[in-house]
């Protein structure tokens, strides 16, 4: 299965993709790594003596979109790892193994090892939230601790629809703008003020095929994995967040005792939006 609808697309993400991480106003160096599932697409920056902390962006994103303001401050605390999701939108490569059955946690366990780390902080927006909370569910031992930006414990697949319909069906600069607006808090400039944003958005929109995010397969916690991350995780979740701000997901989340905060003046783009709360959010809850 290809990745993008035709290879124009291919090449115009990759090009814009570039021309983001230029903006992001620090040292980076790009890597391959090596994974059962493929080559899995890497951007490091911060001293490696400094603790490790990988970052996962969403479903239809990727690296260079996600954390455009975030990199620059994370990396004076941590040596970071943002990884593009297998199967995304990103420079990660698949092989036939993903599609045929793939399994996060021995992916992101090529990843620690690939770099050597017994143990790491985790970051992740949305569904980059929920892979960073399965993860550490099934392997406490190797997570300090987790941030879940945009993300909740409880799965709805209806609001997603609600929220991305219809707008992701026809991408245009128009229909990237109004669904952007969706996704962000009132009055909100986190990506209109950005053209490179903008671009790579509806690039994402018109030519990735989501489909190819399939053989991930998210699934339901269980109580004894719930307790894991009560100890370990914290949810950010803003006020304005259709896809996470409703009262049934925030109520599993104070039934099941995770330690959540609500941010005012924000969206699903939380980090995006107000990019200095989050950061510092981030430094104090993980290095805590």
């Amino acid at each position: 299965m290809k990745r993008f609808k035709k290879p124009e697309g291919e090449r115009l993400i990759y090009e814009s993709y570039d021309r983001l991480l230029k903006e992001w106003g620090i040292a980076i160096e790009e890597r391959g790594i090596e994974t059962a599932y493929g080559l899995t697409h890497v951007i490091v920056a911060g001293n490696p003596e400094n603790p490790p902390l990988l970052l996962f962006h969403g479903v239809g994103d990727n690296s260079a979109v996600m954390w455009i303001y975030n990199m620059r401050k994370l990396a004076e605390h941590f040596h970071v790892v943002a990884v593009d999701t297998m199967g995304g939108p990103g420079k990660s490569e698949p092989n036939e193994a993903y599609f045929k059955a793939f399994d996060l946690s021995v992916w992101i366990g090529d990843i620690l090892r690939a770099f050597g780390f017994d143990k790491t902080y985790i970051a992740g927006v949305s569904n980059g939230g929920y892979m960073a909370s399965r993860f550490t569910a099934l392997n406490q031992e190797k997570v300090h601790r987790i941030v879940c930006m945009a993300s909740g414990i409880t799965l709805n697949v209806f609001k997603m629809m609600t929220v991305f319909l219809p707008e992701a069906l026809f991408p245009s600069e128009k229909s990237t703008a109004s669904l952007l607006r969706k996704l962000t808090a009132p009055g909100s400039d986190a990506f209109s003020k950005n053209k490179e944003l903008m671009q790579q958005w509806r690039y994402l929109l018109k030519y990735f095929n989501n489909r190819s995010m399939m053989p991930h397969k998210p699934a339901a916690f269980r109580d004894e994995e719930l307790k894991v991350l009560q100890d370990k995780a914290l949810f950010l979740i803003g006020e304005y967040d259709r896809l996470t701000h409703y009262p049934k997901s925030l109520g599993q989340l104070r039934d099941k005792g995770m330690r959540y905060s609500i941010v005012k003046h924000a969206g699903h783009g939380i980090n995006h939006e107000l990019p200095e709360l989050v950061n510092e959010e981030i430094v104090r809850f993980l290095l805590n």
